[in-house]
Formats: structure tokens, sequence, C-alpha cells
């Protein structure tokens, strides 16, 4: 079965050009590889447009998901488009930052349409030993104030993983969505 609209595609290609003269002259093998040329049309086309499928601005909304996982990036479904083309377009740089504040306040402004503060306790802790255990006492925090434009469209939890996945491990978190 013929895809709609394939007829009308035509060939960028045709296969009776890569042959020598003499054979153009005959009837049967121009009609003979213009049924290969309709066939390879929808194909070549394809292949033609492949750096719109690789480009996540442009990619078809099932393809997006696809080139996530090429960079290990989880996308929440509930995100918006936009928001999951622009992390996946971003996901070497935000890659890049991980673990530090810049890196944060750039991921939430890359998935949150709207004003995000960030708020943290900053310095650092050393010591001469090793500890052999984490600190117990939270020593490093983090606050995030979240005002989206449109608070339906954007999950506390979608959010919430997003702090979880830039931050560092051992700092503590609290998040506020305010309508």
């Amino acid at each position: 079965m013929t895809p709609p609209g394939a007829d009308l595609l035509p060939t960028p290609y045709p296969l009776i050009g890569f042959l020598p003269a003499v054979f153009a002259e005959s009837d049967f093998t121009v009609r003979w590889t213009t049924g290969f040329d309709d066939v390879l049309a929808p194909l070549i086309s394809t292949i033609d447009c492949v750096d719109a499928y690789l480009d996540p601005m442009l990619a078809p909304e099932e393809f997006v998901r696809w080139l996530s996982s090429w960079f290990g990036v989880l996308l929440d479904e509930s995100w918006p488009l936009t928001a999951q083309r622009a992390v996946v377009a971003e996901a070497v740089d935000l890659f890049r930052m991980r673990g530090t504040m810049a890196g944060l306040r750039r991921h939430l402004s890359v998935v949150v349409d709207g004003e995000v503060e960030i708020h943290e306790s900053g310095g650092t802790s050393w010591s001469v030993r090793p500890r052999p255990e984490p600190p117990t006492d939270v020593e490093h925090w983090v606050r995030v104030v979240v005002r989206p434009r449109d608070p339906r469209v954007l999950s506390e939890e979608a959010v919430a993983a997003v702090i979880r996945a830039a931050k560092p491990v051992h700092v503590a978190h609290t998040l506020e969505v305010i309508s």
C-alpha cells in the first residue's frame, strides 16, 4: 500500500539519469526505473531531512523523547513540549554545570516558565580528618521559590525532580511554588 501523498512526491534523483544514454531510449527501461523511483522517493525525502529529526527544536514530538534518551535526560510528560525541547537542546551544557548553583538556576529557568528565586546557605565545610559518616546536621541547603506564569502547566513533583537532579547530593532543599 502506498502512503497518502507518495504519488505526488517526485524523486530528486531519477535512476534513469544514472544509466548510460542508450537505456534512456528504451521505453521499458524508463518505466522499470520509474517504478523504483516511485518506491524510493519517500525514503530519499526522509533521508534528506534527517537533520530535522535530530534537531530537538524541529523534531516531531515523539522524537524529542527518543533524543533525550541519547543524553540520559529524563523528561516529565507534564512539561510543555517547548520545555522538553529546550532541556534536550541544552542537555550537554546542563550536565556540564550539574551540581552547581548556576547549573540549578539554568536548569530551572529552562523548565519553569516564570520567575525562579534560589536562596542558599553558601560557604563550604572542611575538616583535617575524613568523616566516617555524612554529617547529621544540615550544613548546606537551598531554598527554591518558583512563581510559574501558569501554575496548571507545571507540577510541583516535576520541579522537585529537576532540583534533585541538578543540585549536589549532599545539599538539602526546600521548594515553594507560589501561584
